[in-house]
């Protein structure tokens, strides 16, 4: 191997090695839903010239050196064997249900090849009158570098940049005040230290009707869809003192597991049931299109890979009855302890440190056994605030994304586990209907 070759490898981040485990092996599946029939060879086209396949990451093999340690190796893209048509047409009783099927058939069954970058884009005919795009990969949504705005086809989408302020006032706090807010951190990340060391040894939930386990993973699985209006998430925002859309959505997720294990369990738990949940939280401030795409044209300094940490998400069961709003209440002030705290960070570190000392192997075992440990993980991610559009194509659907004023919550179950996803969807949206009504009449 050559000297110049040498350079031109990266090794992989800490996260980037947890993943490669078969326990914790990830894909993500960003689905576009468009009105028309897709022209895959416009499309193929689009993505050959898009900033997207001049990412790092998805114009690099993964690779392993002479003494095993693996490394991103920069390669040539052959656009055409990323992109695969799908000659059998998907059929179901209805396009989403059809495709959730089909989706949640490929979460356990359709590995990526490393003999090319870790991508792919499949074109799935549905029986109806419409057709489907979904992308695989392994990071963010630089799916959207190939989509253009449906009223401005010459712009790219919008997206909000993570964690910035507008209001320069917000950020003039004294020192006493900073130094209030390091000391409750630190003394949070050190409760979260706790807690996370007893997670991943023998602390877990109580058996419920939505508990899975180790292997799950592994199980075959099923996929339905909540949908939301974030016009009333924002409703039900603002009937509660200084509250957020995350808070809303924890709210709605408490209420609704709630409202599901009263129909599949009733008087089988007692109120006030921890069900705790998995998040994985962005390190790195996340940056809008156009500033990636600056990125991308020159030496930013700027070094490619996941950094994140976890955060325990705690919520309970309430029997029904309880007054809808108490359930954004209560999480609101969970999510507002989280925020005072390191935790995210301290997750990071503990993980940076099991993988430097101990190998990806004890590493992954500790990641296993807290996800073995909780009930259920979460992602939450900001989309386009314009409609898009692919090659002219007017997009209408972007699950796993608010987009356009609308927020899908996408479900994927063990179906041995919970074999009614669409009950569970609809005591989501029942939640959120439930708290709209009650913020009415503040």
């Amino acid at each position: 191997m050559g000297n110049s070759e040498v350079e031109r490898d990266e090794p992989l981040t800490p996260a980037g090695r947890l993943f490669l485990s078969p326990e914790m092996n990830q894909i993500i599946h960003c689905i576009i839903g468009c009105k028309n029939p897709i022209d895959a060879a416009a499309v193929t086209s689009e993505i050959s010239k898009s900033v997207m396949i001049q990412h790092p990451r998805f114009s690099s093999l993964m690779v392993r050196n002479s003494r095993g340690r693996e490394h991103w190796r920069k390669t040539q893209i052959d656009v055409d064997r990323h992109v695969i048509v799908v000659e059998d047409p998907v059929a179901g009783a209805a396009d989403e249900e059809a495709v959730n099927d089909y989706v949640a058939d490929l979460a356990v069954s359709s590995p990526l090849s490393l003999d090319k970058p870790l991508w792919e884009v499949l074109f799935v005919i549905l029986l109806f009158h419409s057709c489907l795009t979904s992308l695989y990969k392994r990071r963010g949504t630089h799916t959207i570098h190939c989509c253009r705005r449906a009223d401005e086809p010459d712009q790219r989408p919008t997206i909000s940049s993570v964690g910035t302020s507008s209001n320069s006032s917000s950020n003039r706090i004294n020192q006493r005040r900073k130094l209030w807010k390091v000391v409750v951190g630190m003394l949070m990340g050190l409760v979260f230290i706790v807690e996370f060391v007893l997670r991943s040894l023998w602390v877990k939930d109580r058996k419920t009707a939505v508990s899975g386990g180790a292997g799950v993973e592994l199980w075959p699985r099923k996929l339905a869809t909540a949908k939301f209006r974030l016009d009333d998430m924002k409703m039900v925002k603002e009937a509660v003192a200084d509250a957020t859309i995350n808070d809303v959505l924890f709210g709605v997720i408490s209420c609704g597991l709630s409202r599901y294990l009263d129909l599949r369990s009733p008087k089988a738990l007692r109120d006030g049931v921890q069900i705790t949940g998995l998040s994985m939280v962005n390190l790195r401030k996340q940056p809008g299109l156009q500033e990636l795409s600056d990125m991308m044209k020159g030496n930013s300094g700027i070094r490619w890979g996941n950094k994140f940490g976890m955060l325990l998400l705690p919520v309970y069961y309430h029997q029904g009855g309880a007054d809808p709003l108490q359930y954004v209440k209560r999480a609101k002030q969970m999510i507002d302890l989280k925020k005072q705290s390191l935790e995210a960070h301290f997750s990071y570190n503990i993980g940076y440190l099991a993988m430097s000392c101990f190998g990806p192997k004890v590493a992954s075992w500790l990641n296993y056994r807290i996800v073995c440990h909780t009930t259920f993980t979460i992602s939450n991610v900001i989309g386009p605030k314009e409609e898009i559009a692919i090659v002219g194509n007017p997009a209408i659907t972007m699950h796993m994304l608010s987009y356009a004023g609308r927020a899908d919550m996408q479900i994927l179950v063990a179906k041995d586990i919970v074999p009614d996803p669409q009950v569970l969807a609809k005591c989501f949206e029942d939640a959120l209907h439930q708290m709209k009504e009650a913020a009415t009449q503040e």
